[in-house]
């Protein structure tokens, strides 16, 4: 056993047997006689496991200065293993001891096997429990990262005003929440708000894009798959909804299930459980669920794409979000709050947005939302030459606006194909944040990228 082990003992014959006794279990077997020195020793030696007489005053076998001392360890460090040692058969001070923390309970004269294998035991118990606190901060830090923060969340509008009206009535219970809105108007940053105001916010909310998960691997993300179930599965693995129990789970782009992923869905819903792949066991989970969606699912029901009894499930509450252009000034509150941010990132402080620019941003219609208004202040601030931005400095899509042709001229797959060249100009070519930016998934994407020979 590679560790270290203080024994404490008034008695110097003690100390000397049970240090030879111990030397070749533990990497270092220190001693001592006198509890005033005992926390300072802990510090410094790095100590694992303490074997502690209970009584240390002649004439006094109460045993409460062990307890005492016990009590000291376990403020200092309540993973180290302690162990009393006495030389008085009391049985309710051995009961006392163990309910107060004790590994264990050793009399004198000890059985020097029973003694060995007792403290190999509280070793793996100390070495456990460290692993449990290192697993418990490393669950806190990831819960921090993870937790949703408003910092991005800004309107002042009658729209917003009725929104955040909403969310803080709805937070509190444990209702299912449907948000829907336009792409880029921040439906993940409602639903943030809404896991902050319940009273889960101490737990984990986990945020999937339904539309980014393939066919084939929708039941290994969202409920997990066994060692073995399939090619590659080289360990258990835990999936979303185990994840986020007991916290909130938001579930992106929900129209984008297929037919039977909805099915799927429908069923866990409805049991609150899950089934691991390539397993039989029902697992409970407890979560709160929220989910979103671009799409007109009252059209796509209509339409035979979407389960009407899976709506049911995922709408207790819809909160629908207002596109930017119905917004007003929010407009301008958000574009300073980015120039803010964009200002400090790229070292460009100081910069202002003069009226004209104001009234330009005002004007615009924003057909990429908060998404496509963010992008374009950090644009216009890594471009800026001046402290001052003015129209110029912002340069906006006005690539549909300005064409040649008139709205009624245009054929539903006309405006398509100009709609498609639009986001892949803006995106650069990155196809899968075009299909994201358009609500739609990648290969559908793909087969119109192919039908317009593009």
């Amino acid at each position: 056993m590679k560790s270290n082990i203080l024994i404490l003992d008034d008695n110097k014959s003690v100390l000397t047997a049970l240090e030879m006794l111990l030397q070749t279990e533990f990497d270092h077997v220190f001693t001592l006689n006198n509890p005033n020195n005992l926390i300072s020793t802990i510090q410094k030696r790095n100590i694992d496991v303490v074997l502690l007489d209970m009584n240390f005053k002649a004439g006094i076998n109460s045993g409460n200065e062990g307890i005492y001392w016990l009590h000291q360890i376990q403020k200092y460090d309540s993973t180290i293993s302690v162990i009393m040692i006495t030389a008085y058969g009391d049985i309710e001070l051995a009961v006392k001891a163990v309910k107060e923390g004790a590994f264990d309970f050793i009399l004198k004269p000890w059985d020097n096997n029973k003694l060995i294998s007792t403290l190999h035991a509280s070793m793996k118990l100390r070495k456990s429990k460290i692993e449990n606190a290192s697993l418990l901060k490393a669950t806190h830090t990831l819960k921090q990262e993870l937790k949703p923060t408003s910092q991005t969340l800004i309107g002042q509008s009658k729209p917003m005003r009725r929104v955040m009206e909403m969310v803080k009535k709805v937070a509190v219970t444990d209702a299912n929440i449907f948000i829907t809105g336009e792409n880029g108007t921040g439906k993940e940053l409602i639903a943030g708000e809404i896991h902050r105001y319940s009273k889960r916010n101490k737990e984990i909310m986990l945020a999937v894009d339904m539309g980014a998960i393939s066919e084939t691997l929708f039941e290994s993300e969202l409920f997990g798959h066994t060692k073995g179930s399939f090619t590659d599965a080289n360990e258990d693995r835990i999936g979303k909804f185990e994840a986020a129990n007991k916290g909130t789970l938001f579930l992106d782009e929900i129209g984008n299930l297929s037919l039977s992923l909805q099915a799927k869905m429908l069923t866990t819903l409805q049991n609150r459980t899950i089934i691991k792949l390539g397993s039989n066991i029902q697992i409970p989970v407890d979560i709160r669920l929220i989910t979103a969606t671009n799409k007109d699912i009252n059209s796509m029901i209509s339409d035979g794409l979407f389960r009407e009894d899976l709506l049911y499930r995922i709408n207790t509450i819809t909160i629908e979000l207002p596109p930017l252009r119905d917004r007003g000034n929010d407009i301008l509150l958000i574009a300073e709050f980015y120039l803010s941010k964009y200002a400090i990132k790229y070292d460009k402080y100081g910069l202002k947005i003069n009226q004209n620019a104001m009234r330009k941003l005002l004007k615009y219609k924003w057909p990429g939302n908060v998404r496509e208004l963010q992008h374009t202040v950090e644009r216009a601030v890594i471009l800026a030459d001046d402290k001052v931005l003015n129209e110029d400095s912002f340069s906006l899509n006005e690539h549909t606006k300005n064409l040649k042709r008139d709205l009624q001229n245009i054929t539903i797959e006309e405006m398509e194909k100009e709609m498609i060249l639009d986001r892949t100009h803006n995106e650069k070519g990155n196809m899968s944040a075009v299909a994201k930016n358009l609500g739609i998934t990648r290969q559908t994407l793909y087969n119109k990228l192919k039908k317009y020979g593009i």
